[in-house]
């Protein structure tokens, strides 16, 4: 196979983004097809990238035998069935975060994935950025020693449309946005989460209410080694996009992120000022397009996908542990989920 044939399922802001790299700037990639619930927006979107053919489902797409992978970035509620159906049509998939909303639909899409001997690779995409990237190298080499602190800052500028929140699409805040330092919690401590303590509240969005979502969440983190860990997520900032991580060792410490766009800074009468990162999609560009990238290799190659599977619900058991916690004022164990989900009473 020289060049790997692909579809977008889901062309919103997200869908859009992956489908416009896999047409112009993946070697080895052949947008074939693109995929939406609202068949308009597939329409534009095929015409704008010069993609031949679009459908109103996934199951139409994945039905073409000319695609040999999907790409999944329709709303959360409906990853676990599509990536099912993209499993029983032995497509390989790169699912967008979180994996799913609820474990139990982690689980069946993962067997799904196993029966059809699939790959499965989940959207983390930070650790695809290039100083996330190059701090892991740094830690595994040993540099600040032994990871004992995790803390991280993930604030959005503006919050999603109104419309992003309904008929709870996405998955509240910590399913949503928090996952993604979850995930990077996992990875650079190279350690699990055993215990998590979260505190939320709608502070500045009270339109969330109806929704039962949050705009505010602070999560303290306890790992199965000792480690501890801090996570903050904010949804209006106001200021600009703002994604900062800082792991301390016990030799030293390494801080990523930042938050002017370029290094200009402006200094007249009226004050000092520079520019910030206003987007995520400025923000972790290389980490997307990267991202993709590997994916399309690791089907051309033959081998395992780097962000697997278990990772993507490893970050969500996190999520949901921090959701638990936050709506009974309680610390919670990870194991505590497994047990709930064994409960008969749970079923």
């Amino acid at each position: 196979m020289s060049k790997v044939g692909l579809g977008v399922v889901g062309v919103g802001a997200m869908g859009k983004h992956h489908a416009e790299n896999l047409r112009r700037a993946v070697p080895g990639a052949r947008l074939v097809a693109v995929a939406d619930a609202d068949r308009e927006r597939a329409r534009q979107v095929a015409a704008e990238l010069e993609v031949d053919y679009h459908y109103g489902s996934i199951e139409a797409l994945v039905e073409r035998k000319d695609i040999q992978a999907v790409v999944i970035a329709s709303p959360a509620k409906f990853h676990a069935g599509a990536i099912q159906l993209a499993a029983a049509a032995g497509k390989d998939i790169l699912c967008e975060k979180p994996l799913t909303l609820t474990l139990e639909e982690a689980d069946g899409a993962l067997a799904a994935v196993e029966k059809a001997r699939v790959r499965l690779q989940v959207g983390h995409m930070r650790r695809y950025d290039p100083a996330y990237a190059d701090a892991k190298k740094r830690i595994e080499a040993g540099e600040i020693g032994d990871p004992v602190v995790f803390k991280a800052i993930g604030r959005d500028r503006e919050p999603p449309p109104l419309s992003y929140f309904e008929a709870g699409l996405n998955g509240m805040l910590f399913l949503d946005s928090s996952i993604h330092e979850f995930d990077l919690a996992r990875w650079l401590m190279n350690d699990e989460v055993a215990e998590v303590h979260a505190f939320g509240g709608i502070l500045t969005f009270p339109e969330l209410a109806q929704f039962g979502d949050i705009d505010a969440g602070v999560v303290n983190l306890r790992f199965s080694r000792g480690a501890i860990g801090n996570v903050e997520s904010f949804r209006q900032a106001r200021y600009g996009y703002d994604i900062r991580t800082e792991i301390v060792g016990s030799k030293g410490t390494i801080q990523v992120g930042y938050l002017r766009q370029t290094p200009q800074l402006v200094l007249t009468g009226a004050g000092a000022s520079h520019d910030v990162v206003s987007h995520w999609l400025e923000r972790f560009a290389d980490a997307y397009l990267n991202e993709v990238r590997d994916f399309v290799q690791t089907i051309l190659a033959g081998r395992p996908p780097r962000v697997t599977g278990k990772d993507g619900r490893e970050a969500l058991a996190v999520a949901l542990a921090a959701q638990l916690s936050c709506r009974e004022s309680r610390p919670i164990m990870l194991l505590e989920l497994s047990r709930v989900r064994r409960s008969p009473a749970a079923s």
